[in-house]
């Protein structure tokens, strides 16, 4: 009964939606307030109990592995200077038993194909995929209730929200019934269908943990769309020997791979930000007036 212990980050796309912040620097460094979207990922990886965050990279993305890795100079710069607190803080980003581990995607193929990336790591594993863009505050972290899920059902688990049946086309939308409460089993599961055609508004958001088997589909499944191998299409196919599961996720979701989501996020994270929240939330209000 293996535990989930290993999470993809899909880290390689281009970000063209912010540019030119985008243009030297991935979307995932972003920061809300003074955190970066990937540290949010990782630090939800964490909560559930994962220790091995597997980082699939492209060109432009060696600001992550920085992030992650120790920095010599900023330390002793900061010990220097007597700023104990900051020190502390850099010295543990992370727990001293997190492993990060780095993959090049040579091509951007496609979510299917950043994750098949990663199966020389992953091996015969249940894993967790998580999009660092889709910044989901939830308590206890969404990936923690999605393990639980899996350790108590023993199958793949996917996390989904309803979305206005307009916004259908920007989605891996499922056709499912339920089971549990906030649990639903997938019958099918179609990637951005036209509203006419979505099977429902239940869509994926960016949370997967998925079964080693998904990688004989992802091998075996056809390149969509710009000859890119789709994660929906590896779990439609996925769907013919395993039971897939759809959990309504307790939190809110911020979409910041989109301008709106992140100022949104900004906005929610900076009021309550222990050192400038309060003087935050005065001065949005005081635009009220």
């Amino acid at each position: 009964m293996k535990k989930v212990r290993k999470a993809v980050f899909p880290v390689a796309g281009m970000g063209t939606r912010f540019l030119p912040a985008t243009k030297a620097s991935p979307k995932e460094m972003l920061p809300i307030v003074d955190k970066p979207l990937i540290q949010f990922a990782v630090e939800e990886a964490v909560a559930a109990g994962i220790t091995d965050m597997v980082f699939v990279t492209g060109r432009s993305k060696r600001s992550i592995e920085d992030h992650f890795d120790k920095a010599y100079e900023l330390e002793s710069e900061l010990e220097a200077r007597g700023k104990s607190e900051l020190l502390d803080f850099v010295r543990n980003m992370i727990p001293k038993n997190i492993n990060c581990i780095y993959i090049r995607q040579a091509e951007a193929l496609g979510l299917g194909h950043a994750v098949l990336c990663a199966k020389p790591v992953i091996g015969d594993e249940p894993f967790a995929v998580l999009l660092a863009d889709d910044l989901l505050d939830g308590e206890p972290a969404v990936m923690k209730q999605m393990t639980d899920t899996y350790d108590y059902y023993r199958c793949s688990v996917l996390g989904v929200q309803d979305v206005p049946r307009a916004d259908t086309r920007s989605y891996g939308i499922v056709d499912a019934r339920r089971v549990a409460d906030r649990l639903e089993q997938v019958n099918a599961i179609v990637e951005k269908p036209k509203p006419e055609d979505a099977p429902s508004t239940l869509a994926v958001v960016g949370r997967y943990i998925l079964t080693p088997r998904i990688f004989h589909h992802l091998e075996t499944v056809k390149p969509g769309a710009g000859g890119e191998i789709q994660l929906t299409d590896g779990i439609a196919s996925l769907l013919s020997e395993e039971q897939v599961l759809a959990y309504r996720y307790i939190g809110t979701r911020y979409d910041c791979g989109s301008k709106l989501g992140y100022l949104q996020a900004t906005v929610v994270f900076g009021q309550r930000h222990p050192e400038v929240g309060p003087e935050f939330d005065a001065y949005l209000k005081s635009l009220e007036k």
